[in-house]
């Protein structure tokens, strides 16, 4: 994985990741041609735009009967954004802290995958 600059990185030719404050961990988007899913890239590794939206989702384990999927016990978890012009605009289905606020993109953890 190379760094591109304190707030992105390429893990791999076509894929770009940048780290999430609102989830504690990077994201990665597709870029240029292949298959699957591809997103827009201002080229500006400084204060990168991309489009559309960025969507990610998982889930976790819960203990609370009130959060979790009753066949899996694991509560769903997202983060919904548009990343413009280096700042990350969380939308209000993201289920973090950052729901409906914009901040600039963070830098990397110090040793963070390069």
């Amino acid at each position: 994985m190379s760094a591109l600059s304190k707030v992105l990185r390429q893990p791999a030719a076509g894929c770009l990741a940048f780290w999430c404050p609102g989830c504690g961990h990077s994201h990665q988007i597709q870029h240029g041609d292949g298959p699957g899913p591809r997103w827009g890239w201002n080229g500006d590794v400084e204060r990168p735009t991309f489009t559309p939206s960025v969507l990610v989702t998982w889930s976790e384990p819960s203990d609370n009967p009130d959060e979790f999927d009753d066949t899996t016990k694991n509560v769903k978890k997202a983060c919904h954004s548009f990343v413009t012009d280096g700042r990350i605009q969380f939308l209000g289905d993201c289920t973090h802290a950052l729901a409906g606020q914009t901040v600039p993109l963070a830098e990397f953890p110090e040793g963070w995958g390069c």
